[in-house]
């Protein structure tokens, strides 16, 4: 299921990356989200981490408590998806060879 197109929904996107900082970032999520959003959001992009480094699904549970249904889903994601967890984990991985080096 896509995520609809709308003015409300491309504000939000501007709305995150108009965001400076990890700092703003915890100030703006506490605002916007509950404690649980930001926890399986969270969640969410560990198992596809786990996952896209060849974990099994049984390793990505006991390192997430996840559930079979969210990692499922998020392998899906993975597979047949957009790319968007794809995309992310390069930026950041690129991010963090930057900051090592």
């Amino acid at each position: 299921m896509a995520i609809r197109h709308s003015e409300e929904t491309d504000a939000l996107f501007r709305s995150v990356l108009a965001l400076e900082s990890v700092e703003e970032c915890y100030a703006y999520f506490e605002d916007l989200c509950t404690v649980k959003e930001v926890r399986d959001l969270s969640q969410r992009l560990e198992v596809a981490r786990l996952l896209n480094a060849g974990s099994s699904y049984q390793q990505a549970a006991a390192a997430t408590g996840a559930s079979s249904t969210t990692i499922g889903r998020v392998k899906r994601c993975l597979e047949y998806g957009t790319g968007g967890y794809r995309m992310v984990m390069g930026r950041l991985k690129e991010e963090d060879a930057r900051d090592d080096g």
